[in-house]
């Protein structure tokens, strides 16, 4: 029987509980699609779709796009069945999303692989994506201390620290996402000026050597968590003193840990290991299409 792509709905639940049931067995971590899938089919409309792959009337495959911003779509949740795995049917579901996102006006499209997912490598670069960057979490403990360097909110200083930074390059120019959790956006100066408003944007240094943006705090395990989009500095004492403001910070929110993106190079990780404390053990790969239009 073919496959068919259609609107994910409500009664599709139960399938997708089957089929994420043993997504990531052998990592002892459940797969978050359940907890979503009813949010992500109230939410379907103009920024955001989601479909299924059909085949006798159960859904045996899941796909998710939205748009970040006016020309960037994200693309996530792929997963389909075991028993329909090696059919294309995660590429089926791509070409659909990648048509909508480009209908949309999305010029580039990306997505989010866990390292040692290589199911989800090949099917990203089967898909038609290509890697483009990774990246790790830092999570210094919330605390009432001290950086040793000057600290401000200061969008502007924090945006020229950026553009000339060696992490902006690594990074390819994205950082978390403010409106979308688990997705990356390219970094810019509105979105820092909004940020030092609503959230918080730190450098660190008179003449500034590191800084770092606070998009939200959320729920995590039961755990009230501080999520910054990225983290970048000059140095180990720059780094010091820039996990520090972000301990401090995340201690005036009353929050009962961090997570703090880091480009995944080895000076980076080194240092945040020394100066920050809790790095994860594996990189998060991102892939990338340049061109919607050339595949939709």
């Amino acid at each position: 029987m073919s496959p068919t792509v259609r609107t994910a709905r409500h009664d599709d639940y139960d399938d997708i509980v089957d089929m994420t049931s043993d997504v990531w067995a052998d990592r002892a971590m459940a797969d978050y699609i359940p907890d979503v899938f009813r949010d992500w089919v109230d939410d379907d409309g103009a920024a955001r779709k989601t479909l299924v792959a059909d085949v006798g009337g159960h859904a045996v495959g899941i796909a998710q796009a939205v748009l970040l911003t006016e020309t960037e779509a994200w693309f996530q949740g792929m997963r389909v069945d075991s028993e329909h795995r090696g059919k294309g049917l995660g590429s089926l579901l791509t070409d659909h999303l990648i048509k909508w996102a480009a209908d949309a006006g999305a010029s580039v499209g990306r997505s989010m692989v866990f390292s040692w997912n290589e199911a989800g490598l090949g099917q990203s670069l089967a898909a038609g994506f290509e890697a483009v960057t990774s990246f790790r979490w830092v999570h210094p403990d919330p605390a009432d201390v001290t950086p040793e360097m000057t600290v401000r909110n200061d969008p502007a200083t924090a945006w020229r620290y950026w553009q000339g930074s060696d992490g902006r390059d690594a990074l390819s120019g994205l950082a978390l996402d403010s409106g979308e959790s688990w997705a990356l956006s390219t970094l810019t100066q509105e979105t820092l000026d909004r940020l030092a408003a609503e959230q918080a944007v730190l450098t660190v240094g008179e003449k500034p050597q590191g800084m770092a943006c606070r998009v939200r705090t959320t729920e995590s395990d039961g755990e009230q968590l501080a999520e910054y989009a990225v983290g970048v500095w000059r140095d180990v004492a720059a780094a010091q003193s820039l996990f520090t403001a972000i301990a401090a910070d995340a201690a005036t929110l009353g929050v009962d840990a961090t997570r703090v993106l880091i480009p995944e190079t080895p000076r980076h990780v080194a240092q945040a290991a020394y100066a920050g404390g809790d790095v994860s053990e594996c990189p998060d790969y991102v892939f990338e299409i340049r061109d919607l239009r050339e595949l939709s």
